[in-house]
């Protein structure tokens, strides 16, 4: 049997749930606050946006807008097998080996692809540029100013007891290498508010979230004009017209946490391989619509 969870925050600020209100996976959402963090770390001049990395042909834009020129994990049928085999994560040397993570598929800046390596260097940088633990970066930069105290990154086995996963009885978030935080959804919802209003980044900053690069090639039904900015999924004509955010999945579950306006909606619903649920459409819905007459408001 599915659960799901929604929380939807209206334009005035009022907050509804509906469904499960415990901790949750927040899966790809993690790459929007590790977005919120290096361009927090930007505006204090610890980490350059711009500027080439050392070491390497692209900057940390690309690396966010998913530019660089990086691989993905997700797809390498090793990793998928040693995941469901419930083994202890790859060192991350061989999980670079394993992608050849040092041949880029294409110049950086002049292709696209999804890259979870491209953010687990992004939050290298950030746990370095911050002089903490990736953990201590988060709560510093995005959970406490947030005002998101039920949110954390998951680090071990245990940090997921009391985590709904789903169908998945074991789980290392190891296996998410550029780290998964964890939280009720009403603090997913919560966290993108707090973008929104103002209370995470400067206003030149979150323009520079919301400047994204037009992926035609990845139109759907759901995402007719799909962008991709620093950390957000967006449409790439007039964002703010249309809902923004992210969406995450992983095994037993997904997430899609979107503003449209000032009106926030976080939605987590278990999965099966055999039966996708479409997260994102989901959150769209509830962005254009009422609250269903169950939906008891939070205290």
């Amino acid at each position: 049997m599915s659960r799901q969870a929604v929380a939807v925050i209206d334009a005035d600020g009022a907050l509804v749930q509906d469904g499960h209100a415990g901790a949750v996976p927040w899966w790809s959402f993690t790459k929007t606050l590790l977005a919120i963090a290096a361009l927090r770390l930007a505006e204090d001049g610890a980490l350059s946006l711009d500027a080439p990395l050392a070491g390497a042909d692209y900057t940390l834009a690309q690396l966010l807008r998913h530019e660089a020129g990086l691989p993905d994990y997700g797809g390498l049928a090793s990793y998928q097998a040693d995941v469901a085999a419930q083994r202890a994560p790859w060192p991350a040397a061989r999980l670079l080996a394993e992608t050849e993570a040092d041949r880029l598929r294409y110049a950086p800046g002049q292709g696209w692809a999804y890259s979870n390596i491209g953010y687990m260097k992004v939050a290298a940088l950030v746990a370095q540029a911050a002089g903490l633990s990736l953990g201590d970066a988060l709560d510093r930069l995005v959970f406490a100013p947030a005002s998101v105290a039920g949110t954390r990154l998951a680090l071990l086995p245990s940090d997921l007891d009391d985590v709904a996963m789903g169908s998945v009885t074991s789980y290392h978030p190891g296996w998410v290498y550029h780290g998964l935080a964890t939280g009720p959804v009403a603090d997913a919802a919560r966290l993108l508010r707090a973008l929104v209003d103002g209370r995470l980044l400067r206003p030149e900053s979150f323009a520079r979230m919301l400047q994204g690069r037009a992926l035609p090639e990845h139109g759907s039904a759901t995402y007719p004009d799909p962008a991709y900015g620093l950390g957000l999924m967006l449409w790439a004509h007039d964002p703010l017209a249309h809902p923004w955010g992210h969406t995450g999945g992983g095994p037993g579950s997904g997430i899609a946490v979107y503003a449209s306006g000032r009106k926030i909606c976080a939605f987590w619903r278990t999965t099966q391989p055999d039966a996708p649920v479409d997260v994102a459409a989901q959150a769209f819905a509830r962005l254009a619509e009422a609250l269903p007459a169950a939906a008891k408001p939070l205290e």
